[in-house]
C-alpha cells in the first residue's frame, strides 16, 4: 500500500515516514500543497495523510482539489494537524476528509485509522 505523507515539517515527515515504512507501507512525501497534487497525479497513492497548515497551498485547498478530480476523489484522506478548533474539523469533514487526527501524533491511533480506511 502506497501512502502519500504531506507536511511542511520535514522532521515530522521523516519520523512518521520511518514509522510507516517499519509497518510495511510504501511512503512518498510532499512538503507543500502544490507538491502534494503533483505527487498524487504521478504516484496514485492508496491513502493520503495531509497537514492543513502549509505553504504554497493549504491542506483544505488540496483536499478540495482531490475531491473535485474524478481520478482522485475516492482516495482516503486523513487530515493531520495541530488545529484543534471545531471550525477546522467541520471544514475538513465538509470537504470530504476520511478522518481527522490531531498532532502530536499517536502512531498507534494513526495505524488503526489507516487500516480502517484502506
Amino acid at each position: 500500500m502506497k501512502i502519500l505523507l504531506v507536511d511542511d515539517e520535514k522532521d515530522a515527515v521523516e519520523l512518521l515516514g520511518f514509522r510507516l515504512q517499519v509497518n510495511n507501507y510504501e511512503v512518498i512525501t510532499a512538503y507543500n500543497g502544490q507538491e502534494a497534487l503533483e505527487r498524487i497525479n504521478a504516484e496514485n497513492p492508496d491513502l493520503i495523510i495531509l497537514d492543513i497548515i502549509m505553504p504554497v497551498m493549504d491542506g483544505f485547498e488540496v483536499l478540495r482539489r482531490i475531491r473535485n478530480d474524478l481520478n482522485t476523489k475516492y482516495i482516503p484522506v486523513i487530515m493531520l494537524t495541530a488545529r484543534l478548533d471545531s471550525a477546522s474539523i467541520f471544514k475538513a469533514q465538509e470537504l470530504g476528509s476520511t478522518s481527522y487526527l490531531m498532532k502530536p501524533i499517536d502512531i498507534d491511533e494513526l495505524l488503526k485509522l489507516i487500516k480502517l480506511n484502506i
